[in-house]
């Protein structure tokens, strides 16, 4: 078998056979497939697509291109949750406690970011003391203890995922339905759960901007984990808007915790009810998905969510007493309003932008060797419907001096992504649920 010949296949629009693939995936990791006859595959595929076939066999390669996580010492019906990010995504900080406290075991592991703010560990990592670097064997003890953990992706897990990743960056061939779908979902397959949620984003603010990609991704991904025999859920969510009011590392675990006490925003709030309903009802612990969701919600309200984030913060060497007193948590130097510079009613805000806001503060890496200020981040006060006074405030931005310089630049870009009319109409935050 040569490359030529995998490569002029794809590119004449013809199907591979499993020989194929894992010819093309072995050869590359060792070496023998070299990167200018990868960049012509991914872009082979990129213009004709895959079968549904072909890409279940791609994710089931990937997956085992590596070590695998096995969970089976883990008692239950282990879940993993996955969303496609956006803009104040700090979802599992809620779902993880709430779908654990529902009995559902909760195997988590999470990545940092790169880009608009930190991932799930970096916001982890604003809770003094917490550690996310975990043996197995303790993480999978932690779970059969107390329910859940969250720990950061070890290094040996899917590597042909990694390394063609890296190369789809640099080639522009990562706007590629089956390349993200298999890509995400080798990694989640890989981690070991039994069942998975996926939180799929639409919108300016995330990933796939148009719906009907979402939703060509989504299918795509529930289709994976039939071939592959792992229920899979995805639920198609907006990201037009940030998801809740903060962006930021320490901020967004403060939102998190007030979420936990049922005083989030709605949209935070709703958003988490479902996906950890889902997830109770994959866990086996609810008859049907509205029983799941009615659950999540009776455990939100109890306060046992919260009860369960503690647990799971001191079990991870983090001080619990944070979650009651913010001012544990890492704090700005500065914090700077900024106003409306006119009346009117939010009509549209890009959360993209927003994004950048927060980044330029400090609170995201602008490359892989930026250094994350926990502390830096945007908190808006107004979203989608609401109405403002000129000179009212849209937001605080929070911020240290080695950022201060960016402040006047951040207000007039926080200010530009924000749009006012007379009237907004109403937004759907979850638009449909794929089984």
């Amino acid at each position: 078998m040569r490359a030529y010949d995998v490569i002029a296949k794809k590119r004449d629009g013809y199907s591979h056979t499993r020989e194929e693939l894992a010819y093309l995936i072995q050869g590359y990791l060792d070496g023998t497939v070299k990167d200018e006859q990868m960049s012509a595959w991914l872009m082979a595929v990129y213009f004709q697509g895959m079968t549904k076939e072909e890409t279940v066999m791609l994710t089931d390669l990937m997956e085992h291109s590596g070590a695998t996580m096995d969970l089976s010492a883990i008692r239950g019906t282990v879940v993993d949750k996955h969303s496609t990010g956006g803009v104040g995504d700090k979802t599992t900080l809620v779902i993880v406690p709430l779908a654990a406290a529902a009995g559902v075991p909760i195997a988590k592991l999470s990545g940092r970011g790169l880009g608009f703010t930190g991932g799930t560990i970096d916001k982890l990592e604003a809770i003094p003391g917490f550690q996310t670097s975990i043996a197995t064997e303790a993480f999978m003890a932690q779970v059969n203890d107390i329910g859940a953990a969250v720990a950061g992706q070890t290094q040996n897990l899917v590597p042909a995922d990694k390394k063609i990743y890296a190369l789809r960056d640099v080639t522009a061939t990562i706007e590629s339905i089956p390349l993200i779908a298999s890509s995400i979902m080798s990694k989640k397959l890989a981690s070991g759960a039994e069942k998975i949620v996926l939180d799929v984003k639409f919108g300016n603010g995330a990933f796939m901007q148009k719906q009907e990609d979402a939703l060509r991704l989504a299918e795509t991904m529930v289709d994976i984990g039939k071939g592959l025999n792992r229920q899979t859920v995805a639920i198609l969510s907006s990201m037009e808007e940030p998801l809740g009011y903060a962006v930021g590392n320490s901020l967004e675990v403060m939102e998190a915790v007030q979420t936990l006490q049922g005083k989030g925003p709605v949209d935070l709030t709703e958003l988490c009810v479902t996906l950890a309903g889902y997830m109770i009802y994959l866990g086996g612990k609810a008859e049907d998905a509205q029983a799941g969701l009615k659950l999540a919600q009776e455990i939100l309200t109890s306060g046992q969510g919260l009860a369960k984030l503690k647990e799971i913060v001191a079990a991870q060497g983090g001080n619990p007493e944070t979650l009651d007193d913010f001012s544990k948590l890492p704090q700005a130097e500065f914090k700077l309003e900024v106003p409306s510079l006119q009346a009117g009613t939010i009509v549209g805000i890009e959360a993209k932008e927003i994004g950048l806001c927060s980044m330029l503060l400090g609170a995201g890496r602008e490359n892989k060797e930026s250094q994350i200020d926990l502390a830096a981040g945007v908190w808006l006060h107004k979203k989608i419907g609401d109405k403002v006074q000129a000179g009212e405030s849209l937001a605080t931005l929070y911020y240290s001096a080695e950022y201060a310089h960016r402040a006047e630049e951040v207000v007039e870009k926080l200010q530009a992504a924000y749009h006012l009319g007379e009237n907004s109409e109403a937004k759907t935050l979850i638009l449909r649920v794929l089984e």
